[in-house]
């Protein structure tokens, strides 16, 4: 304790930190909730683009529709929403899994969580560049993507950190 702090209170436990915060599974959580969430738009965007719903909501401009239908709209013969949907519905069921407690502890869960969002990130990366540097336009999907998997990456980040932390490598 440094001189400036409060003293303790005998009942009241000092701050955590992120590998004993009371919810070892929190980092793993957060990803879980954010890749279903995505799982979710990404599934509406396939559908909307094969016609089982209507027209798209996409916000001023047409950018969606402009990048669905464009040569970055598929990925080897795949729709690159439908790709999404089933990348963020893996990541929602590693993460989830990852929360049990006989796995919150395993790097085996975070290293895999790592390979899917890094794999995600290159992806999105590339799917940012055909819309914002080749065609020069804006799709508020994509970009909700484009913020959910990196927000995923600093949270793998902090859950390797937190078992790094707590001795596990």
């Amino acid at each position: 304790m440094s001189p400036d702090s409060p003293p303790s209170h005998p009942d009241v436990p000092d701050a955590p930190n992120e590998a004993s915060n009371g919810n070892p599974v929190v980092f793993r959580q957060a990803i879980a909730v954010l890749a279903f969430l995505a799982a979710l738009v990404a599934l509406y965007l396939h559908l909307v683009k094969v016609g089982v719903f209507g027209v798209p909501s996409c916000g001023p401009g047409g950018g969606c529709v402009a990048a669905w239908y464009s040569q970055w709209g598929n990925f080897l013969g795949l729709d690159v929403a439908l790709i999404g949907a089933v990348g963020y519905g893996l990541l929602t069921v590693v993460a989830l899994a990852g929360t049990r407690v006989d796995l919150e502890d395993s790097p085996a869960i975070t290293v895999g969580l790592w390979i899917l969002i890094l794999a995600a990130v290159a992806f999105t990366w590339r799917l940012k560049y055909g819309e914002w540097v080749v065609m020069k336009i804006f799709c508020i999907w994509c970009f909700e993507s484009f913020v959910t998997i990196h927000a995923c990456l600093a949270l793998v980040w902090l859950d390797h950190r937190r078992l790094r932390g707590a001795g596990a490598h």
